[in-house]
């Protein structure tokens, strides 16, 4: 078989080629950046990701690197506890969620998927019955049996075939992320969601433990903001810019400001995503992660995604002819992923917070479930669960089900 060309090295476009080369699938992996350096902030997988790495043999990488997520909590902006669930192993599931620096998942990936081209920005393909060959902005080019683009949302191989697809869709809510060096809070294994988007929601979870105790900790601000910028994925901001609708949020837990003051870096981005694609096939090209589904990030599930997709296409490759396996491939994880952009938009896990905040008025409650019965919240979180794949009926372990 000729190589698979793999247009991207995040996290879908490595994962990918760990998949290709564990199954002796030739392949050859182009990045643009010249350089792979420590960008980005925090990142979680899902059980149904990490499943898909342990039998990678990731599992110690990713447990030296990051912290595995025991617990789930929601509470309103007067830090009132709203709903708390356990997680991953904690829940009975049979594969752990782990928090975990982008950088770091990036790095562990890189030492197991091989060599990877850098400075090759892609700058089309063609294709015939024969193969794929993708042109690149230094004037060289890769010949091979398929194209897969892995470019995230901005991607040159998506905008190739859907040249009318047009920019991301904005949400209508703007966001803030940064990480700060913190002392744990409540276990050192919890994410949290408070407060809501129309007066501000935070996001926050640890992603690497230190050898003194502390922790690195992922946050995000998001608010709604009816317009904003052009946007940049990398436009470094301030937490002043948004402190003072989080000034008062000091929890006995958390001192969320001194928190915020701490941080070693803020960046600042509009939450986007793009409306699900009939097709993401033509020939031998095809999309993947990010660049066939870009979501909104509000159910922490973009990388997650994109690891499935690579885990099924690499089966689906190592079955024979380029063309058919693609096909076969968008068959099985089109419609899922559509639906889970769409969920995210509608009822992600965040939406407990949305039903409480609607319900109280914005206001303190006495008894939350006077407010919202148990079995409603349970119901809002499994719901998630089975759209995203990664409820008890497909990740409990064997000898748990039947």
């Amino acid at each position: 078989m000729q190589d698979v060309l793999v247009v991207g090295g995040g996290i879908g476009g490595l994962t990918l080629a760990l998949e290709l080369r564990r199954r002796n699938i030739p392949c050859r992996v182009f990045e643009a950046v010249p350089a792979i350096n420590a960008v980005g902030v925090g990142v979680n997988l899902l059980p149904h990701s990490t499943k898909i790495l342990f039998e990678r043999g990731l599992e110690p990488a990713l447990a030296r690197a990051g912290v595995e997520t025991a617990e789930s909590r929601f509470y309103n902006r007067y830090g009132q506890l709203i709903y708390k669930e356990p997680l991953g192993r904690r829940a009975g599931l049979a594969w752990p969620q782990f928090s975990i620096h982008r950088a770091d998942l990036q790095q562990a990936l890189l030492q197991r998927a091989g060599k990877v081209e850098l400075g090759k920005q892609c700058a089309g393909f063609e294709q015939d019955a024969d193969g794929v060959t993708l042109r690149f902005a230094d004037g060289s080019s890769a010949r091979g049996a398929a194209a897969i683009g892995c470019d995230g949302i901005h991607s040159v191989v998506r905008r190739q075939l859907f040249p009318q697809d047009g920019p991301p869709r904005y949400s209508g809510v703007n966001m803030w992320r940064g990480v700060t060096r913190w002392p744990r809070y409540l276990d050192g294994a919890t994410m949290v969601r408070a407060g809501w988007l129309a007066t501000g929601k935070m996001v926050i979870y640890p992603i690497r433990t230190h050898a003194d105790g502390t922790q690195l900790v992922n946050w995000v601000f998001e608010i709604e903001t009816p317009n904003y910028q052009q946007w940049d994925w990398n436009r470094k901001a301030r937490a002043e810019d948004f402190f003072a609708h989080v000034a008062d949020w000091k929890f006995g837990w958390l001192d969320i400001p001194a928190m915020l003051r701490a941080a070693e870096m803020v960046l600042e981005y509009p939450m986007v995503d793009k409306d699900p694609l009939a097709r993401w096939t033509h020939g031998r090209v095809t999309l993947l992660g990010d660049a066939a589904h870009p979501m909104v990030p509000r159910g922490s599930n973009g990388a997650g995604q994109a690891i499935v997709d690579a885990h099924a296409l690499a089966e689906e490759l190592a079955q024979g002819d380029a063309p058919v396996a693609l096909a076969a491939y968008e068959a099985r994880r089109l419609a899922p992923t559509s639906t889970v952009v769409l969920e995210n938009r509608r009822n992600p896990p965040d939406a407990i917070l949305r039903e409480v905040y609607e319900r109280t008025g914005d206001k303190p409650f006495g008894r939350v479930d006077e407010v919202i019965s148990p079995a409603e919240l349970r119901e809002i979180s499994e719901r998630y669960q089975r759209v995203a794949g990664y409820d008890r009926d497909t990740l409990q372990p064997k000898e748990a089900k039947g």
